[in-house]
């Protein structure tokens, strides 16, 4: 005998009508990843600092060619709604007062991940990547290093790579933007 469990997905209407009926609060950190809610993991301090560093690279970096969100909802489909650590989308006249970026409007995503990275490799990855997100790195505190994928075909990247702490690398969309991997991390000895 054998037995089949139909999982109730969620939309993302259905998703914020569970935010307005107060069927989950407000500040509930979850995210709705193809249909399913997902908690969040907690952020900690090395994870906190991370975000605050490349703030503080890329919007220097940035600066007047492209919007960047920290920690905000982008939509990429009816069934996902995640928020990754910063996206780096073009520019809006009322700064996404009337909608979520889309994959059309992303330029890359970052996730940042100590806790998290066999889910961001593994549930994320494949999921931007067949919503069309053009690029997309995770920043590996623990390995200091950057997994970068690029380039989405057929719901996987065509492209992807490990960038080690003391190399660079360019985003495709802004060339000009040089990062060193070690800029995004807790300097060594420190």
């Amino acid at each position: 005998m054998s037995s089949s469990t139909q999982l109730r997905l969620l939309t993302v209407a259905e998703y914020h009508l569970m935010v307005e009926a107060g069927v989950l609060a407000a500040d509930e950190r979850v995210e709705l990843i193809e249909g399913q809610l997902f908690e969040m993991a907690a952020k900690g301090t090395a994870h906190s600092a991370a975000v605050t560093r490349i703030d503080r690279v890329l919007s220097r970096r940035l600066e007047g060619l492209a919007l960047i969100r920290w920690q905000d909802p982008v939509q990429l489909s009816d069934r996902s709604e995640p928020e990754p650590d910063v996206a780096i989308v073009a520019f809006d006249p009322f700064d996404y007062e009337e909608h979520h970026p889309t994959a059309a409007e992303i330029f890359w995503l970052i996730e940042v991940a100590d806790t998290t990275l066999k889910r961001d490799l593994e549930l994320k990855t494949p999921m931007y990547a067949r919503s069309g997100v053009r690029e997309y790195w995770i920043l590996d505190l623990n390995d200091r290093c950057l997994h970068v994928f690029r380039h989405p075909v057929e719901g996987n990247y065509a492209h992807a790579q490990i960038v080690k702490e003391d190399e660079t690398i360019s985003p495709l969309a802004f060339p000009q933007c040089v990062v060193r991997v070690s800029e995004f991390l807790r300097p060594i000895g420190l």
